[in-house]
C-alpha cells in the first residue's frame, strides 16, 4: 500500500479521478492535510495502533473478534478477494448485512483498493435497494441471504458479483473468497485521499434518494478530531447498534474507534434485554442511539443498574428528546444528555451539546472544532445573533483545524441538487437556526422541508406519496408526522380517493410495504373529502392538520 501524501498524488491518478467526477458531475475537494502524525487516508487507519497495540482487541462481534495484528490481516485478505473480483479503483462496493465485523472488513477493504463504499440500508423493500444499486452502478455487492435474494429477483445491469456473507458461516461465497485470497492486493495502489471513496444515500425531498459523495478525508477526519481533542479515552470499548450500512455510523464507530486504539463492539441486537447483555459482557463505555432506544432501555423490568454500570458516556442523535426521556436519562447517568446534530451531507456531526446545560427545545450545541456554522438569509447574508437563519456548514476559521474540513463532494449524478447545496462554498443544509447572543449556543428552529423524524429515521414525506400517488385510485394523498413520546414522531397520511374509487387501509399500506421501507409505512390512513390547496395549486399542509384536527 502507499500513502503519497495529501498533494503528491500522481498525475495519471489526478487525472482518474477527475475524469470520475465530471463524469458523475461531482465537485473536486480542496486539499488539506489533517494536522498531527495520524493518517491521512482510511486506507492507512490500522498503521497507528498496529505499532502501538498490535494485540489489543479491535473488533468484536457475535462470531468474531479481532486484535488489530488479526484485524489488518483480514483487511488484507478482504482486499485480495475484492480484487480478485477486478474491483479495483472507483469501483462501487455495495454492502447490505447486520452489525457484525465483516461489513467494517469490507469497508476497510475498500479504502485500501481506492474503490467506492456504497452502503444499503436492511430496511429497504427489494425494489428501493435495487434503485440504489443502479443509481451507485454498482460492480459487487455483499449481503446476507435475504438481501442477495431479493437482489436476485430485481435484477441490477451493473452487477458483476453478488455474495453472500452470513455472520458465523464459514461456509457463504463472501467467507470463501476472504479465505482463498492472497493479502498483496492492495500492496501498490495509490490512494487519493481526496477523491471519491463513498456514497451515502439519503432520501430526496422530490421523492427519490440522493447518494452524498465523500472522500476518505472526509470520512476520516470527524475521528481525528476525536483523538487530538482527547473527546474520548484512548483506549475506549465504543459500541454499535444503529446500522452500519448508514455511513455516518461507519464514521462515527470504526473510524473513529480505530484513531483512538479502541475497540469497536459490533452489536446485533436493538432490544433492551440484547443491548443490556452486549454492553455487560463487553464492558461497553460509549454508544450513540436514538431517544426511544435508550427509552426502552432505561424503563425495561429485567435491566438492572449493573448491566449498564461500564456505560460512561453515552450519546444521543438523531431525534428530539421527548420530556419524559430527558428525565430519565437524568436520572439514571447523573447528567444531562449529550446532543449531536448532523447530517448525511457533512459527513455526520457538526454541532454538539456536551450535557452541561439542561437541554431545551431545538438546542444542539457548539459546533465541532473543525466546523464553522453560518446562519444565512434568503439573500445569503448572515444574520445576526439572536435572528434565524439557514444552517450552513463550512471549514472552521480559527483554531488548530482551521481551513481541514471540506464538505461533500455532491451528490453523485444530480448537478443541480449538488450547485444547490454547496453554493457560495458552504453546506447548505436546508435546516433552520439561531445563535443564542449570550451563549453562543445553537438552536434548531424549523426542518427541512417537511421531514419526518420517526424513532431517529429520516422520513421524506414525498417518498411515500409517489408510491400512493402510482394507486389510480389516488386522487391525491399527504403524508404528516404527528407527535410521539417514544419515537418523536409517528407517519400518517391524508388520501382523497379519486371519484368512483373505493380502497382499503390496509391495501395502501400493501402498496406501501412493497415499495417502502417498513419504518416509512404510514400508520394511518384519513380518507378525506378534499385536501385544501393554496392558489398556486400546492397543499397546505398546515390547513390539513387542522382539518384532520392535528394542530399543534
Amino acid at each position: 500500500m502507499s500513502d503519497l501524501g495529501p498533494q503528491n498524488a500522481s498525475s495519471a491518478s489526478r487525472d482518474f479521478w477527475r475524469e470520475l467526477e465530471r463524469e458523475h458531475h461531482l465537485v473536486a475537494s480542496a486539499r488539506p492535510a489533517i494536522p498531527g502524525n495520524g493518517p491521512q487516508n482510511v486506507a492507512e487507519i490500522l498503521a497507528g495502533p498496529l505499532a502501538r497495540c498490535p494485540d489489543r482487541v479491535a473488533l468484536v462481534g457475535r462470531h468474531a473478534r479481532y486484535t488489530y495484528r488479526e484485524l489488518d490481516d483480514a483487511v488484507a485478505r478482504a482486499a485480495g478477494a475484492l480484487a480478485a473480483l477486478g474491483i479495483g479503483r472507483g469501483d462501487r462496493v455495495a454492502a447490505c448485512t447486520p452489525n457484525h465485523p465483516d461489513i467494517v472488513i469490507a469497508y476497510l477493504a475498500t479504502m485500501r483498493l481506492g474503490a467506492i463504499w456504497v452502503g444499503i440500508a436492511r430496511a429497504l423493500a427489494a425494489v428501493e435497494k435495487a434503485a440504489l444499486l443502479r443509481d451507485a452502478g454498482a460492480s459487487v455487492f455483499i449481503g446476507d441471504r435475504a438481501a442477495c435474494a431479493q437482489i436476485q429477483a430485481n435484477p441490477v445491469a451493473t452487477l458483476r458479483h453478488t455474495l453472500v456473507s452470513e455472520a458465523g458461516d464459514a461456509s457463504c461465497s463472501w467467507a470463501c473468497a476472504v479465505a482463498a485470497a492472497k493479502t498483496d492486493a492492495a500492496a501498490r495502489v495509490e490512494i487519493d485521499p481526496y477523491a471519491p471513496a463513498a456514497i451515502a444515500y439519503t432520501s430526496g425531498t422530490t421523492g427519490f434518494p440522493k447518494g452524498a459523495v465523500h472522500s476518505q478525508h472526509n470520512l476520516l477526519l470527524p475521528g481525528a478530531v476525536a483523538a487530538a481533542t482527547g473527546a474520548y479515552p484512548n483506549g475506549q470499548v465504543q459500541g454499535v447498534l444503529l446500522p452500519l450500512t448508514v455511513l455516518n455510523l461507519m464514521v462515527l464507530v470504526p473510524t473513529l474507534v480505530f484513531q483512538i486504539d479502541g475497540t469497536c463492539v459490533c452489536i446485533d441486537r436493538v432490544d433492551a434485554l440484547g443491548i443490556a447483555e452486549w454492553v455487560r459482557t463487553e464492558r461497553v463505555a460509549h454508544f450513540a442511539a436514538v431517544p426511544a432506544i435508550y427509552h426502552d432501555l432505561l424503563t425495561h423490568p429485567e435491566v438492572r443498574g449493573e448491566d449498564l454500570a461500564s456505560l460512561a458516556t453515552p450519546e444521543v442523535g438523531g431525534a428530539e428528546c421527548p420530556p419524559s426521556f430527558l428525565r430519565l436519562y437524568r436520572e439514571r447517568f447523573g447528567k444531562n444528555v449529550a446532543i449531536g446534530y448532523g447530517m448525511t451531507e457533512a459527513p455526520t456531526a457538526v454541532t454538539r451539546s456536551l450535557g452541561d446545560r439542561e437541554p431545551e427545545p431545538g438546542l444542539i450545541g457548539q459546533p465541532l472544532p473543525q466546523i464553522a456554522i453560518d446562519l444565512i438569509d434568503e439573500d445569503g447574508r448572515r444574520v445576526a445573533d439572536g435572528e434565524v437563519g439557514e444552517i450552513c456548514v463550512a471549514a472552521a476559521h480559527d483554531g488548530a483545524f482551521a481551513g481541514v474540513y471540506t464538505p461533500m463532494l455532491g451528490y453523485w449524478d444530480k448537478p443541480d441538487e449538488t450547485a444547490r447545496a454547496l453554493r457560495g462554498g458552504m453546506l447548505h443544509t436546508g435546516d433552520l437556526g439561531m445563535r443564542d447572543p449570550a451563549s453562543g449556543q445553537l438552536y434548531i428552529r424549523g426542518r427541512r422541508g417537511d421531514l419526518i423524524l420517526r424513532g431517529g429515521a429520516n422520513v421524506y414525506p414525498a417518498e411515500i406519496e409517489r408510491v400512493l400517488h402510482g394507486d389510480p385510485r389516488v386522487a391525491a394523498c399527504a403524508v404528516l408526522g404527528i407527535p410521539d413520546e417514544r419515537l418523536g414522531e409517528r407517519v400518517i397520511a391524508a388520501v382523497q380517493l379519486a371519484d368512483g374509487a373505493d380502497v382499503a387501509e390496509d391495501e395502501l399500506k400493501e402498496i406501501c410495504a412493497a415499495n417502502l421501507a417498513r419504518y416509512k409505512i404510514p400508520e394511518r390512513f384519513h380518507f378525506v373529502a378534499s385536501i385544501p390547496r393554496n392558489s398556486m395549486g400546492k397543499i397546505v399542509k398546515r390547513e390539513l392538520r387542522a382539518q384532520l384536527g392535528l394542530d399543534d
